[in-house]
């Protein structure tokens, strides 16, 4: 205790334990303080209750003393962040001389942990030039990983991890898969085992105590998380692989034992998160798990797998002659517009390659159906990526058109100018490129063209209300939170890998673009009630009954641009459907696609009357 305070102790006028906290406080002690880092105490005062201190973001600092006591925290003079202060040159000499003893203090210093960007934080544009760090820290990670002291993680925002110097290498990472606390946990140590497999070679039983803990692990996480045991399973095979003294036990758990008995569905919900290794290892197991049925259930998750599962089953089929059961399950899918966007992507990707013999003008149709369908869904748009492909490939279209004839290539380009989800420019740099193939389809490029896009909207009253509704929830709810939520998620820092300020950018766009659309169909809205429709023809506000070859009766309203409600038959007139029926007379057949099945279907108009709202 400082002899100043340990009078004021004496005195009875402070107690003991303030006295020995003020001392922490004492001149020549060092300190930390959240916001303005390390610092030394300079001088006090303890009559005036002030103290001094200088720290590395604010020299000179007053403070009142009672403030002091509660905003920082006692650091040793043998702390990293102490040294930093007074031994700074001592630190960057270190940093040249044993960059991993560096590392070591710096985190004996915080506990024994800290994640990378934090550990950046700590050491660049300091000890280490900025311009330097980078290089710096490449070559140190790799002395640490050959040293064993620490545990290093794979992305900047996960933690470093001391290691006890006491074990031994092999004993240290296995202490790292026994100490860990949930699934991942036993996932990252096993990667940090496989990483480091030459650690083990004179020393595999400690590996081997660990295959009865894996096991025991994918079994309980398989009932509630699948995806992390088949990541943990995964990750044990990667190490039995990497090492030619361990042996998969015949009783053991298997990538092919865990999804046998999974629904596809379930199964491709779980792989999508997967990295694209482990994605792989699980279809590899398709064949054990599946017998001759594999290529069946295989090609079935095939869309639903995301990006990087399509281009891994691919190469597998490709590789095991199941390539003709994908295409036959492509050429299918595509004609009742039923593909998913990553699938497509990959067809288009594909399509003088793999994919040559499923590419044809559905593919086209599919493209804008996926489009339009993902701009009238509510929520952030799913097929972006489907939009930046067509922008980027600059010969896909044209190779689109050049296997249409030409009225499928007329109609491709006409529904291509109709589809919302393009911009003005956009619409004319896509159409050049289909031009330039089809000379014919220039003329939908016209004046009569950009009239036709500024034409009314007709609408329910009750759909307009809803419109506006959601316009002003956007302005004055949805909006301004977003606007909250990317200056909380800027708080965070480190904008490069901060999930939440990514997710919120991109839900501004969202709004953003969202809000513009409303703006404009709202524009062009005329409201109506449907009342004193012509029914001699299949007009805005019409009934109409159709029967199909077996003479089964359907229903449907034909109503305004936002009316449709499948449940109710209630169709769009701006909708396919709606489109074919306008302007068809009782007695007349039209060709429409099933809702249910995607199918296309003849059917037989019988009547049709006025709708009554």
């Amino acid at each position: 205790m400082h002899p100043d305070v340990a009078k004021l102790v004496e005195s009875g006028r402070i107690p003991k334990p303030l006295g020995e906290r003020l001392s922490q406080l004492a001149p020549g002690n060092f300190c930390i303080h959240k916001s303005f880092g390390a610092g030394k105490v300079t001088e006090w005062d303890l009559p005036g209750k002030k103290v001094t201190i200088d720290f590395e973001r604010s020299m000179g600092q007053i403070m009142e003393l009672q403030f002091a006591l509660q905003k920082t925290e006692w650091i040793p003079e043998s702390d990293f962040r102490a040294k930093k202060i007074e031994q700074l040159e001592e630190l960057r000499a270190l940093s040249k001389q044993d960059p991993v003893a560096l590392v070591v203090h710096l985190l004996q210093s915080h506990g024994g942990t800290m994640t990378g960007k934090a550990l950046e934080d700590a050491l660049c544009g300091t000890v280490i030039p900025e311009p330097d760090f980078k290089k710096w820290w490449d070559a140190t990670k790799k002395s640490l990983r050959e040293s064993r002291r620490v545990v290093i993680p794979s992305k900047r925002t996960e933690a470093l991890i001391l290691r006890n110097g006491d074990r031994s290498p092999a004993e240290a990472l296995v202490a790292d898969f026994e100490a860990a606390r949930d699934i991942k946990g036993m996932i990252r140590a096993l990667e940090a085992i496989a990483a480091d497999i030459g650690a083990f070679d004179h020393d595999t039983e400690a590996l081997k105590r660990l295959l009865h803990d894996i096991d025991e692990g994918a079994k309980k996480a398989s009932r509630v998380q699948l995806g992390q045991a088949l990541q943990l399973v995964a990750a044990r095979d990667e190490v039995i692989g990497s090492s030619k003294a361990l042996a998969l036990d015949p009783g053991a758990v298997r990538l092919a034992d865990l999804i046998s008995s999974v629904d596809p569905v379930k199964l491709a919900e779980d792989v999508v998160a997967l990295p694209s290794t482990r994605q792989r290892a699980v279809f590899e197991a398709f064949p054990d798990a599946f017998g001759e049925l594999w290529i069946a259930k295989i090609v079935h998750v095939f869309d639903r797998v995301g990006a990087r599962g399509v281009t891994e089953i691919a190469r597998i089929l490709l590789d095991r002659g199941g390539m003709p059961a994908l295409a036959a399950h492509l050429r299918s899918a595509l004609a009742r517009r039923a593909l998913g966007s990553d699938a497509i992507i990959w067809v288009c990707r594909e399509r003088k390659l793999a994919a040559a013999e499923v590419f044809s003008p559905d593919v086209g149709a599919s493209i804008l159906n996926l489009l339009e369908n993902d701009h009238l869904a509510d929520g952030p748009r799913k097929t972006s990526r489907l939009q930046t492909l067509l922008n980027e490939d600059k010969t896909v279209l044209g190779d689109l058109v050049t296997i249409m004839d030409i009225n499928e290539s007329r109609n491709f380009a006409r529904r291509l100018l109709d589809c919302p989800v393009f911009g003005d420019l956009e619409k004319k740099s896509l159409m050049a490129r289909i031009i330039k193939i089809r000379p014919e389809t220039a003329a939908l490029v016209s004046g009569e063209r950009s009239k036709k896009h500024e034409e009314a909207l007709l609408v329910s009253w009750d759909s307009l209300a809803r419109k506006k509704a959601e316009l002003d929830e956007l302005v004055r709810v949805r909006i301004p939170q977003n606007t909250k939520d990317i200056s909380i998620a800027r708080s965070y820092g480190d904008l490069r890998e901060n999930f939440e300020y990514k997710s919120a950018k991109d839900l501004q766009r969202y709004l953003s673009h969202r809000k513009n659309e409303l703006e404009k169909d709202i524009a062009r809205a005329r409201g109506t009630d449907f009342k004193g429709s012509d029914a001699s023809t299949v007009n805005i506000g019409t009934v109409v009954t159709l029967t199909d070859a077996d003479g089964v009766e359907a229903v449907m309203c034909v109503l305004g641009a936002w009316d449709s409600e499948p449940e109710k038959q209630y169709v769009s007139y701006l909708s396919e459907v709606g489109k074919a029926l306008l302007g068809r007379a009782p007695g007349e057949t039209v060709q429409v696609r099933n809702t249910t099945t995607e199918a296309m279907q003849t059917l037989t108009l019988q009547a049709i009357k006025p709708f009554n709202p």
